[in-house]
């Protein structure tokens, strides 16, 4: 602690990030990367940006991004905000939408990163607690609240809330905003972009880094009413204009624009997950069921910690969680064929 700092600043608990290793040989399946490259035509754009014009300051609207994540969802391009992340898209939303002198509304067991968000922006928590099933009760937050955020599916369980149910936590808190983060939509939900036009508080946000497989770009993204990107644009514009890069808005628009290998690489994840997830059930887990690119997981005799740390001895890293609720569950991102292939015979092995 210094004298240096400002006084908020000693009481912030700061989110901390998925382990990156440096060992040499590793099977890294703990932070829910995606094991397929990005698209070549992504890549191809990006190294066309190379050139002079880096010299130059990047479009601080980043249009040719936003017409494709328009064009992608059928919206327009006033209804579209791009940021770098998605993380840095949910700071401008906290800051600009849940700012309102009441509790922000979300799963107990959730994103870590929106009790952080909270603390930095000083926002009353309300965490909402999980089923015994891990999955979130609509009734449960039907209840006064400054703004309602959720993933879906949810993480780190991997649990999806089907759009019908979305709709009805909308129609029961239609005067704060609910913001749905769908980081992992693209691997088994029907995204709620296709509500916004009828819930003007409805609030979608997206990242590049999961089903696009451009983690190392930092490009995340939001859609909803005007109004609501608005306030997102204001926030953003009083923070940092340049947000995105020349090569990121190249490469992020071209990944949009790449349906047939996104299309096809979402499906092999997906069915590399029902794989894991079967390999799983017959070695003894509790898998829940997942639409996200990783599964969670308990067994019913072997503590997760000492199975993290066995797994770990042998060069292969998943994420385990000290939590309370969910100590006993293994967060394991789907890797490769190889990979996965790897984990399950080191878990047979143990």
């Amino acid at each position: 602690m210094s004298q240096f700092w400002s006084p908020f600043v000693k009481d912030l608990v700061p989110y901390v990030p998925g382990e990156q290793p440096k060992m040499t040989r590793l099977v890294k399946l703990n932070t829910n990367e995606n094991p397929y490259g990005p698209s070549p035509k992504a890549i191809a754009a990006m190294q066309a940006q190379l050139n002079d014009d880096l010299r130059l300051y990047p479009d601080p609207n980043s249009d040719r991004l936003k017409q494709a994540i328009a064009d992608y969802y059928g919206v327009q391009t006033s209804q579209v905000f791009v940021g770098n992340g998605s993380d840095e898209v949910l700071a401008h939303a906290f800051h600009g939408l849940f700012q309102h002198g009441k509790p922000l509304l979300y799963p107990d067991i959730t994103y870590s990163f929106y009790p952080v968000y909270c603390g930095l922006y000083g926002i009353e928590s309300g965490p909402v607690a999980l089923d015994e099933n891990f999955r979130i009760r609509v009734e449960d937050y039907a209840r006064e609240n400054g703004g309602i955020i959720f993933p879906n599916p949810n993480a780190p369980t991997g649990c999806l809330l089907p759009l019908a149910a979305i709709e009805q936590l909308l129609q029961q808190n239609t005067e704060t905003v609910v913001l749905v983060d769908e980081a992992y939509i693209d691997f088994g939900g029907e995204t709620a972009i296709a509500l916004v036009n009828k819930y003007p508080n409805l609030l979608v946000t997206q990242t590049l880094s999961k089903s696009r497989s451009l983690a190392g770009l930092r490009v995340g993204l939001a859609v909803g009413h005007p109004d609501l990107i608005e306030a997102l644009e204001r926030v953003k514009n009083s923070f940092n204009s340049y947000p995105l890069d020349r090569m990121a808005i190249a490469g992020a628009a071209a990944a949009f624009e790449d349906r047939d290998y996104f299309n096809e690489t979402c499906q092999k994840v997906i069915s590399d997950r029902e794989w894991v997830a079967a390999e799983l059930t017959a070695l003894g887990f509790d898998v829940l069921p997942s639409a996200a690119n990783f599964v969670f997981a308990r067994h019913a005799q072997k503590d997760a910690a000492t199975i993290a740390a066995a797994l770990r001895e042998q060069g292969i890293i998943v994420r385990h969680f000290k939590t309370e609720r969910i100590a006993q569950f293994l967060r394991i991102t789907i890797g490769t064929p190889e990979q996965n292939s790897e984990l399950i015979d080191a878990l047979k092995a143990l």
